[in-house]
């Protein structure tokens, strides 16, 4: 172990994006990082292309040997991160660009704050450097935050993606691992919310990333090719587990989702609008029975 935070990348089949990552990471200026790569059993030649073009002791290499989603890759290189006794866990998909100084800017504002926060998030922007909409941080369950927030030097946030996030491998030991069970979809948000309800967080306009996705656009279950749609039940799953906890708000806000899920489908679906229907359905049934535990690093 070099440094006292570590990057926690995770990655599936994309050694192009994740080169670009990794080469962002070790580039930090003011502060710098290690780095678990957290490989989600890609086919693709991963493993030898990140241990011949990385063999340097910051960039540590596991392979979780099955796929086990966004969520359960995070999982596993949190609960190593902090089992290795790393204080920080910065989280990031294998797409995720940080600038020269985002982790600097990050910990600039642990400083200032004296280390009272549960987590630090940073701005994502796009590849044309606009602001990224797949990782707008949430003021609370309903509302994101506004242009003004853009203007602080750091800002109150409820939930946020896993897009730059900073946490405290403290806080990782009281609360507990991202959920693994939600394979993928919403538990960056279920975690982050974890967090938020019990210590301050904010949003770091300084620390800044590009979001290298490649099309710019939020998830769109009414458009998607009608071959993918049954992936989408974890999300609706998910969103149940998420966000009933906070009572009559969360099961207002998953009803009016729901509802404009299926009005969109109704509207600009051009097949298969059954058969995505049913896909909700599913999900919010699953929701209604799905209790996975929280597992503790240690």
């Amino acid at each position: 172990m070099k440094n006292r935070t570590v990057a926690v990348v995770v990655t599936y089949n994309r050694k192009d994006l994740l080169k670009k990552c990794i080469d962002s990471l070790l580039k930090q200026e003011g502060e710098s990082c290690d780095i678990i790569i957290v490989d989600n059993a890609s086919t693709d030649g991963t493993a030898d292309f990140v241990r011949c073009q990385y063999n340097v002791p910051e960039v540590l290499y596991m392979n979780t040997g099955a796929n086990l989603g966004g969520a359960g890759g995070f999982q596993y290189g949190v609960k190593k991160a902090v089992l290795m006794g790393y204080d920080y866990v910065w989280l990031m998909d294998d797409d995720t660009l940080p600038e020269k100084t985002a982790l600097n800017r990050l910990l600039e504002v642990n400083r200032e704050l004296n280390g009272k926060w549960g987590f630090l998030s940073s701005v994502a922007y796009w590849t044309d450097g606009s602001i990224c909409r797949m990782n707008i941080q949430k003021k609370n369950i309903y509302k994101h935050i506004g242009e003004e927030e853009y203007n602080k030097k750091y800002s109150f946030v409820k939930m946020c993606s896993f897009v730059s996030l900073l946490v405290k491998a403290d806080v990782i030991r009281e609360i507990g691992l991202p959920i693994g069970e939600y394979f993928i979809w919403t538990d960056d948000y279920e975690y982050t919310g974890r967090i938020s309800s019990k210590y301050p967080c904010y949003m770091v306009p300084g620390s800044k990333v590009v979001h290298a996705m490649k099309v710019h656009t939020r998830v769109n279950f009414a458009t998607d090719d009608v071959s993918r749609i049954n992936r989408y039940h974890y999300i609706y799953r998910n969103d149940v587990h998420c966000y009933r906890r906070y009572g009559w708000r969360g099961w207002m806000y998953i009803i009016l989702k729901d509802i404009y899920t299926v009005v969109n489908i109704l509207v600009n679906a051009k097949d298969g609008k059954l058969d995505r229907m049913k896909v909700v359905c599913r999900g919010f049934r699953e929701g209604l029975k799905f209790n996975p535990s929280v597992e503790m690093p240690e």
